[in-house]
């Protein structure tokens, strides 16, 4: 039934060996493009990447004219520059709800979780930079009895 272990060399034979990380695999659609969903606020991001010359297309303009603040383009190049692919990839997204702020975070999301679908060796370096992880900040909803989420209404003694 259960064994005793006498000395330290026995017992190291009965540590269980560590548990395998899970294999991440390319996931391809049939045009040879990887899809992934970004989403940020209240903004959804659908993003497909495939092999390229680095062209990126929002809602079928170009990035420079959907994203016209260079702080909402560089936020969008974050992913690639980290990953040392900037130019590489043709970009696909379209993206609807929210703000500007909210729909470039939800782009840069997007294109992160593809690459990591197009490339699955990508994952670790994206992860360290926080570029997986969904923000799961949002709007406060307005309670009964306040002006806003929180302010009250101005009191006056008279």
């Amino acid at each position: 039934m259960v064994e005793t272990v006498q000395s330290m060399e026995g017992l190291s034979a009965l540590k269980a060996s560590a548990p395998e990380q899970p294999k991440h695999v390319q996931k391809l659609d049939a045009q040879g493009r990887a899809y992934a969903t970004g989403k940020r606020k209240n903004a959804v991001a659908r993003v497909w990447i495939r092999p390229g010359s680095g062209k990126i297309t929002v809602n079928t303009r170009p990035v420079e004219v959907f994203f016209a603040r260079p702080v909402l383009r560089m936020l969008i190049q974050q992913p690639l520059v980290t990953a040392n692919r900037n130019g590489q990839y043709d970009i696909i997204c379209t993206v609807s709800g929210g703000g500007l702020s909210g729909q470039a975070g939800a782009v840069r999301h997007g294109i992160s979780k593809a690459l990591t679908y197009f490339e699955p060796d990508l994952r670790t370096p994206l992860k360290r930079g926080g570029f997986l992880t969904r923000d799961p900040r949002v709007v406060e909803r307005k309670k009964y009895g306040k002006a806003k989420a929180r302010r009250s209404f101005q009191f006056s003694k008279r």
